[in-house]
């Protein structure tokens, strides 16, 4: 069933309190190293709004610079919950890297361990691993260097071009999935 834009703002506010950062507790279950308060920064009505567009062109077959629609099972209403992403090729693996930092998407995906991805009629389902800090350098920078123009932002002024430290650094803010298609 998909979230429309006032659901999808009531869903915000009610889970953010208008604040920039996330104040749910966060899934033991993954191993994952994270900071007290995990980083979330909260998308704009325009932001949205895009999402919203840019969802519904994906499933209607139209990706723009490899978008998908990603479709994972709610933690707390069990029902599928969407939201554009860019899926990542990196050395011969896919990933999904939460440039906002700790989403409901992210939070949705430690407890369902997979989802969808969509583009059109063409439907892949997936099993998801998170990655512990450490491994997440490379993927990162190779993101940062392919959709840099569209997520910088969010990184806190890390770039692509940004030092190994500073990227490690970023690392606990932005969770990363190694996505396995199903056959």
């Amino acid at each position: 069933m998909p979230i429309t834009e006032s659901t999808a703002l009531a869903l915000e506010r009610r889970s953010h309190a208008h604040s920039s950062q996330a104040r749910a507790p966060l899934s033991k279950a993954s191993g994952v190293s994270m900071s007290s308060s995990p980083y979330y920064l909260q998308g704009s009505r325009f932001t949205i709004r895009m999402n919203g567009v840019i969802g519904w062109l994906a499933r209607r077959g139209f990706s723009l610079k490899g978008t998908a629609e990603l479709s994972v099972r709610g933690r707390k209403s069990g029902q599928q919950q969407r939201i554009p992403v860019n899926p990542h090729p990196y050395e011969g693996a896919e990933y999904l890297v939460s440039a906002r930092g700790h989403s409901q998407w992210v939070r949705n995906m430690r407890v369902a361990g997979g989802g969808e991805l969509r583009v059109g009629r063409t439907v892949r389902a997936f099993t998801a691993v998170e990655l512990p800090d450490e491994e997440k350098l490379p993927v990162l920078r190779a993101y940062l260097e392919k959709w840099g123009w569209e997520v910088n932002q969010y990184f806190k002024g890390v770039t692509a071009k940004s030092t190994d430290e500073e990227l490690i650094a970023a690392a606990p803010d932005h969770p990363v999935f190694r996505i396995t298609v199903k056959p």
